[in-house]
């Protein structure tokens, strides 16, 4: 057995192993699922249904829509697996999607996929996988794990543009310990080749690259569908607090934006502050998107608070950089985070997720959501 890459930690036979593979219908799950099954593991594909998708969504590039599932179906029954479909459409809506509206409305910018992989995937699929009596969770997601003595750590992925580390930052430790990652320690070529070795109809389906329930990406659309007045005219102020123009809402405005701000000026305009109590937009300068300071809420650790005690790396959006900061908690619940160099762009809602490097790679360390 290629212990780097398949053995999930446990001192058993496979055959005498039962894991449970979160199947999206993409080609990374299914592969995991492929990838289990070959090594000779007891395998139950399970597929989450979490929304009503209509016809239009459905062709999207998303993952969970209604083709997935029936994609999903095909991997299990081309490669001989139990597989069973879980409504969740109910815990998604006020798990996720209510999230998602609440925060938009006051001025922030969500991540769902962060909110799902805590509450509806990692949170009640946990549950259902210990009472299926599996060992292990495991899913498709690009992160390695390194697991010794019964403890389980979550590092980047090899493939760092496929890095989905910061989604994870909110696993807690008693899920981490649980969960299986296979694919971290592969590239995405590497991924699709087994598919297509092992005959997937898969092997070649584009990646899903839109937020689930979000048509094409359009989620001033959800917005609007589930809360109509949100969209409220209100001023556009410049720093010395002058009206500089009017905005339609400001669900369409994030941290940064420079597009689409409809206001002209003899320097381009950044979006650097939204206000949602007073319905405004604040626009400036691009030397003033830059921070040095973010404040935390919500932290979750995955390591004693002493590990902190050091210089360390964080990531302040899915898309961006390790930035070298130094980060001092507040209390339980809340943290401070200091960056070295000022970086643009910082919005509240998004994740600022703490790394340390170690031999084995940058190794997660928990997260916050960003306050302010």
């Amino acid at each position: 057995m290629n212990k780097e890459l398949n053995y999930i930690g446990f001192d058993k036979k496979p055959s005498d192993t039962t894991v449970v593979v979160a199947m999206s219908g993409g080609v990374d799950s299914s592969t995991v699922a492929g990838i289990m099954k070959n090594e000779g593991y007891k395998v139950i594909g399970i597929t989450l249904k979490l929304y009503d998708d209509g016809k239009e969504i459905a062709a999207s590039k998303q993952c969970c829509s209604g083709q997935d599932i029936m994609d999903a179906k095909r991997v299990a029954h081309k490669l001989g697996i139990e597989h069973k479909i879980l409504y969740y459409q109910d815990k998604f809506k006020k798990g996720v999607i209510d999230n998602f509206v609440e925060s938009y409305l006051k001025g922030e910018t969500p991540i769902p996929c962060v909110q799902c992989n805590q509450t509806v995937k990692f949170k009640d699929l946990f549950e259902v996988s210990k009472q299926l009596k599996a060992d292990a969770l495991v899913t498709g997601h690009y992160v390695k794990s390194i697991t010794s003595n019964n403890t389980t750590n979550m590092y980047r992925a090899i493939d760092e543009n496929r890095d989905q580390s910061y989604f994870l930052f909110n696993t807690t430790r008693e899920q981490l310990n649980y969960l299986r990652f296979p694919l971290g320690g592969m590239l995405k070529d590497e991924t699709r080749e087994i598919a297509k070795n092992l005959d997937l109809n898969v092997a070649a389906k584009p990646d899903s690259q839109d937020i689930c329930f979000v048509p094409n990406g359009d989620y001033a659309s959800v917005i609007q569908k589930f809360r109509p007045e949100s969209f409220q005219k209100g001023n556009i102020k410049n720093l010395n607090g002058e009206v500089v123009g009017v905005h339609d809402g400001i669900i369409n405005f994030t941290i940064g934006q420079r597009k689409g701000i409809k206001v002209s000026d003899k320097e381009a305009l950044y979006v650097l502050k939204i206000n949602s109590e007073k319905n405004e937009i604040i626009v400036g300068p691009k030397e003033k998107l830059g921070k040095k300071e973010i404040i935390l809420k919500e932290i979750n650790l995955l390591t004693n608070k002493e590990n902190l005690d050091q210089n360390i790396f964080v990531k302040v959006r899915s898309t961006g950089s390790l930035l070298e900061a130094k980060v001092n908690l507040i209390d339980e619940s809340n943290a401070k985070v200091n960056l070295v160099n000022p970086e643009d762009g910082i919005s509240p809602g998004q994740a600022c997720v703490f790394y340390a490097k170690d031999q084995f790679g940058h190794k997660v360390l928990g997260g916050g959501w960003i306050k302010e």
